[in-house]
């Protein structure tokens, strides 16, 4: 049977889906697409180039709002793009994982250029505009990282909200955070950081 790399990362992308990233192996993908090993590897070199081609595919499957629409602000671009990318990765069983660690696809550098083009227009410079895409990109696989281990079920530990009752400021604070939750946390978070780059490009 010949296969394609578009084949092997679909088939990928179906196992992450039922096992996880843990459970994925080029082993089980072989014996999904009715091959040997090796026939893997005519497409890919090992694991993470694996990861990276899923990686590209998760977020062309998923990841919408990557340039910004005639007369957007750079401020509400950013806000759609992230809330895009957040989306993209949680669409798929471990998706930051899968992510974390992968470069741009050389494929994606007109997008790039559209977006850094967008935010030197705002008055950053281009390695001002790179160091604002990858904190905010950063932020949010990190919040999905932690999305995604809550999700999967927390080890068991001791009560935090009972502890918290000796430490009044805390105590408001857990209360606080227990009532709203991951996607407005996030929000609030990414609000910060373009606030942050506001008074940068003020400067």
């Amino acid at each position: 049977m010949k296969i394609d790399r578009a084949q092997i990362v679909d088939t990928a992308l179906t196992i992450l889906n039922d096992v996880g990233i843990d459970g994925l192996s080029t082993r089980l993908i072989a014996q999904r697409l009715g091959v040997q090993q090796p026939a893997l590897y005519w497409h890919f070199k090992g694991k993470q180039s694996l990861l990276a081609a899923m990686n590209t595919e998760m977020l062309k499957r998923n990841h919408s709002r990557r340039t910004p629409q005639p007369g957007e602000t750079w401020q509400d671009f950013l806000r759609a793009n992230a809330r895009s990318f957040r989306f993209a990765l949680l669409a798929w069983r471990d998706g930051a994982r899968v992510h974390a660690g992968t470069e741009a696809d050389p494929s994606d550098l007109d997008t790039i250029e559209i977006q850094l083009s967008c935010l030197s227009t705002a008055g950053f410079t281009p390695g001002q505009a790179l160091e604002l895409q990858i904190a905010i990109g950063r932020y949010v696989v990190g919040c999905v990282l932690e999305e995604q281990a809550d999700g999967a079920g927390a080890p068991d530990r001791p009560d935090l909200d009972a502890a918290a009752k000796g430490h009044p400021t805390f105590a408001k604070a857990i209360a606080h955070y227990r009532a709203n939750g991951h996607e407005a946390f996030f929000e609030r978070g990414l609000d910060l950081l373009i606030r942050g780059a506001e008074a940068v490009n003020q400067t």
